[in-house]
């Protein structure tokens, strides 16, 4: 990496809050690394070997049950840490949905410079606690809400990750925007068909509250009905 001050997602990545002097010290220690559409940068059960700073792209969580299928467990999107820092093993593997760019670090390295480094470790466990108040969340949302309200929640929450570029830490919603994955896969992260997903993605367009010009592309129309759908239950 060698200058962390330029990284385009400083402000809002996990090393946010770091000296200037801490950043330059991060820096020497990664690098930068890109990933194609498709391929796999951490596989499920293997040494936890690196981690790494989402710097751009989509990349999926996914486990794999005993007789081969596969649960998407989490959504990766910019700013966004991945890795298990002082883990030994990945409970999960990663794959790039898009393309992407990762700022990559040992993960013993990277250990060792957080317990160094007191704000970077407190920002770990702030990382920790939000990702269980996500598991939460997301528990209510296969339990409780119907099939519309997810597909919703999934829509609003892909239109601010998605608008979330740059080092400003609040760009806005978009309106418009390329969905990085397919109906089987918004099937697989919601627990719903892929026959479901599609009436439900063509009942919002026939209602005006969404246009979908083609397959990956959603126009948010009615941002209000929208949000009102996903917090029904």
């Amino acid at each position: 990496m060698k200058d962390c001050t330029h990284c385009i997602v400083r402000n809002r990545a996990i090393c946010a809050g770091l000296e200037t002097y801490e950043l330059e010290l991060l820096g020497q220690l990664g690098r930068k690394q890109r990933v194609s559409k498709g391929q796999t940068v951490f596989w499920e059960g293997d040494d936890a070997v690196v981690v790494a700073n989402v710097i751009e792209g989509v990349l999926k969580a996914s486990m794999t049950l005993s007789d081969g299928r596969e649960q998407i467990v989490g959504i990766v999107f910019s700013s966004d840490f991945i890795g298990r820092p002082f883990g030994q093993h990945s409970p999960y593997s990663v794959t790039a949905l898009t393309d992407a760019e990762l700022c990559i670090f040992s993960r013993s390295t990277f250990d060792s410079f957080a317990q160094q480094h007191p704000e970077l470790e407190n920002k770990l466990l702030r990382r920790t606690l939000n990702e269980l108040d996500r598991a939460q969340s997301w528990m209510l949302l296969l339990g409780k809400k119907t099939a519309t309200e997810r597909i919703a929640t999934l829509l609003l929450e892909m239109s601010v990750r998605l608008g979330e570029t740059g080092c400003t830490i609040d760009n806005g919603a978009l309106d418009a925007f390329e969905l990085p994955l397919d109906r089987q896969q918004i099937g697989d992260v919601l627990g719903l068909t892929i026959e479901t997903v599609s009436r439900q993605f063509s009942k919002l367009k026939a209602d005006g509250v969404i246009h979908v010009p083609d397959r990956r592309t959603v126009c948010i129309r009615d941002r209000a009905r929208l949000q009102d759908l996903s917090a029904a239950a």
